[in-house]
């Protein structure tokens, strides 16, 4: 006997309920280092780039001090290796062309920032040159691009279409 759509419809919705995709399923975990939540199934030497002011150069270095192997999974690592991370890269003891923040303004010292802090010190250096009324304040005040890019063909999304205004 043939059977009408609704009944293979129904049919239909019932084996999706039924299978449900337990072996594609992976247990996905977070590793939180210095606030940030990374992925279990990264590597130790890409997961730790998710960290804001980790860099793929930093990264390295972490792993060839730290003895980590790159290749490892950030689910692997135990709470020692975790606490290990942390305590290196809050007091990173690298090169000073590795760092992020070269020769502050007011104490002249090179220094690393991770984090929020590295957007509150980037925020506070153009606030700085805005109020000093450099080039690149200006620049960044007036919303055009402030390393040397040229502007003839690109920079136009901001503020809306122009042309021909009609009266009303």
């Amino acid at each position: 006997m043939a059977k009408t759509t609704t009944e293979q419809k129904e049919e239909k919705q019932i084996q999706k309920k039924q299978v449900p995709h337990q072996e594609q399923q992976i247990q996905e975990f977070l590793v939180r280092i210095l606030s940030y939540d990374i992925p279990g199934s990264r590597n130790v030497y890409a997961g730790l780039t998710k960290i804001k002011g980790v860099s793929w150069s930093i990264s390295n270095v972490v792993c060839l001090k730290l003895n980590i192997p790159r290749k490892k999974k950030i689910g692997e690592l135990t709470k020692e290796d975790i606490e290990k991370i942390q305590t290196f890269l809050k007091s990173l003891q690298i090169q000073d062309y590795l760092k992020n923040h070269r020769f502050q303004f007011e104490s002249g010292e090179t220094k690393h920032y991770l984090g929020t802090d590295l957007d509150m010190v980037k925020d506070f250096d153009i606030r700085r040159l805005k109020k000093i009324r450099s080039y690149k304040g200006v620049r960044h005040s007036s919303g055009l691009p402030v390393r040397g890019q040229r502007t003839r063909s690109h920079f136009r999304t901001r503020g809306g279409a122009s042309g021909v205004k009609r009266k009303k």
